[in-house]
């Protein structure tokens, strides 16, 4: 049986193990080319850790004896370059900072993760260090240059693997402590710890011992905090011929799930299943300006493929909880000043967010602000892997971002039902009326509900932003279900987009679930010479007499009837369990449907 290395980022454990590995090793030579000091940002959980592991491998003068083993079936190992097996390999992981108590505790952490890291290095290599060095318990910089000066005087240069460079300010600075920002302003500011780290290490490599160094990260954030002291990494993340570096193409997991199948004795009708099924929830990063295609995030998709491979049927959540976390990130943004319109946004597929470039550059002084512009957030978005750069862009060449896929999708339905929908009582009630709607299809009940519970959340500040993207995004927010539910499949409709499509997903069509498809159209009031007042006091054939009301019908009705033969054409007549409605909404006072 295919085993699939979920969670785990060890190289050597995954291929002595014989576990399910995707080569990209071939980009071991173009490294070298590159440069010594490179840095490649990636969202968490997207196999950074994993490929420091294979450079660990693969340049480990410990692991010579093994390199046939590890590499002789892969590109690099069939053609590998002379620097392989010649280093000493330090590692560093910010990541396993603990960014608790004050700032002098902080720096302790810090001196502690260093030192701990020099104390592993010196007993993987004590045969080959010609002198002990001690550990500067308080001073782990001072260890650090030590070190380094020990390996000058071998035969042997170092090669320093940074993983998660700037977990510490993510962390600080997004958890909602406002002593956490003050405490990392003081870690950067002026000769701060951090910045003083990246200048050592940027001595080490001007003939100190320090021969090459690769840095991974999520995000820019701590660059500008670090650049006086260290300007001498080149940022790769978004060179197209690195764009796989991590994350799979499709036609890799195509190949994985055939296993899978084979395995599974599952038809190959079953497997497309599969495929669309993991396309439409994992697929859709574009990582870079001129990239190659769409990339699968890998945790989600060997998430999948080993409780697929294990039991032989989907996995009942398709969020791996471990990338719920990204939900943080989405509410860090929502926070800001203009956050929550720019999150909202996020889900408008017909307007997207668009920015001139990707900002690259900033640090805790743009982090501390209390104003952000939309590049800034949007930039943020992007390297937290919530949102992506589209395939085209605008008619004056700005940037075009959009939402990789459902999985992300889900992140920000459920942040603004949080800010609509704060208290368990509401999200309960909530919860037993979609219920409803999914067996039912009582539009007039869910629609009774979003004016009586749900129009009266918006103030007349949030009025001045409504429009058809604000009412659809109340729907949208109550009946997201990726349990139950494909939300949405552009593939279905041959990249057709209707407002709100929800199928039964093909391991629940055993319940007692509806398949829907629904147009979304808003009348304004202003321009339609209406008043609240006026709309309130219509009964509902009143309102279906108006003029604007009958022709967004009519144009729902339209939509509906081209969406819905497409559908029972790629589904097959009489699949489908299917209701389809136009929802009107008049202003924010009343709903009208058909």
């Amino acid at each position: 049986m295919i085993k699939f290395p979920y969670g785990i980022a060890d190289f050597y454990r995954i291929i002595t193990q014989n576990n399910f590995y995707v080569d990209r090793t071939e980009n071991i030579r173009l490294l070298e080319d590159v440069g010594n000091t490179l840095l490649f940002l990636r969202p968490r959980r997207f196999g950074k850790s994993l490929w420091l592991s294979v450079l660990e491998n693969y340049y480990d003068v410990r692991k010579a004896d093994e390199f046939e083993q590890l590499f002789g079936h892969l590109a690099i190992g069939q053609n590998p370059t002379p620097l392989h097996n010649q280093y000493l390999i330090l590692k560093w992981n910010f990541s396993e900072v603990a960014t608790v108590g004050d700032e002098a505790e902080m720096r302790q952490a810090i001196h502690n993760n260093l030192n701990d890291s020099a104390w592993r290095f010196m007993l993987t290599y004590q045969d080959i260090l010609p002198v002990k060095v001690d550990l500067n318990p308080t001073d782990a910089l001072s260890t650090f240059r030590r070190l380094i000066d020990v390996v000058s005087i071998t035969p042997y240069k170092l090669y320093l693997l940074i993983d998660e460079y700037d977990n510490l300010a993510n962390e600080v600075l997004m958890g909602g402590n406002p002593q956490g920002k003050n405490r990392y302003e003081k870690l950067v500011k002026g000769e701060g710890l951090l910045r003083t780290i990246f200048k050592v290490v940027k001595a080490g490599t001007e003939g100190r011992g320090v021969d090459r160094v690769f840095i991974t990260g999520v995000s820019p954030v701590v660059l500008s905090d670090i650049t006086s002291g260290f300007n001498i990494a080149k940022d790769i993340s978004l060179w197209s011929q690195f764009t796989d570096l991590c994350g799979f193409w499709e036609f890799e997991v195509a190949e994985a799930l055939a296993q899978v199948g084979e395995h599974c004795q599952l038809s190959p009708e079953k497997i497309e299943e599969a495929l669309t099924i993991m396309r439409t929830f994992y697929d859709g990063y574009n990582l870079g300006y001129d990239t190659k295609g769409q990339l699968y995030n890998p945790t989600m998709v060997l998430y999948f493929l080993d409780y697929l491979v294990q039991g032989c049927k989907y996995p009942r959540r398709i969020l791996d909880t471990n990338l719920a976390m990204d939900a943080n990130k989405i509410a860090y943004i929502s926070q800001l000043p203009q956050g929550e319109q720019v999150v909202s946004q996020a889900l408008d597929d017909e307007n997207p967010l668009t920015i001139a470039e990707l900002a690259n550059n900033f640090g805790v002084k743009e982090m501390l602000k209390q104003q952000h512009n939309s590049i800034f957030m949007v930039s943020l978005l992007y390297y937290f892997g919530v949102i992506t750069l589209a395939s085209e862009q605008t008619d004056i060449g700005e940037l075009k971002l959009r939402i990789p896929n459902l999985v992300i999708r889900k992140l920000y339905v459920d942040r603004i039902h949080e800010m609509m929908l704060p208290d368990f009582i509401s999200q309960e009630e909530a919860r037993q009326l979609v219920n409803h709607f999914y067996q039912t299809g009582d539009m007039q009940q869910l629609c009774d509900y979003v004016i009586q519970k749900q129009f009266t959340i918006f103030d007349n500040r949030d009025l001045r932003w409504t429009n058809e993207l604000t009412f659809k995004t109340l729907f949208l927010t109550l009946l997201f279900n990726d349990t139950f539910y494909i939300m949405d499949s552009e593939h279905a409709l041959k990249r057709g987009y209707s407002d709100l499509l929800m199928i039964v997903r093909p391991d629940m069509r055993q319940f007692q679930l509806l398949d829907f498809l629904i147009e979304f159209k808003y009348v304004p009031l202003g321009k339609n010479n209406l008043t609240g007042k006026q709309v309130a006091q219509m009964d509902q054939a009143e309102l279906l007499e108006l003029k604007p009301v009958k022709v967004a019908l009519a144009d729902g009705a339209k939509q509906l009837s081209k969406y819905r033969a497409t559908l029972n054409k790629s589904y097959g007549s009489g699949f489908l369990r299917l209701r389809t409605y136009t929802v009107v909404s008049v202003g924010y006072e009343r709903l009208v449907w058909a």
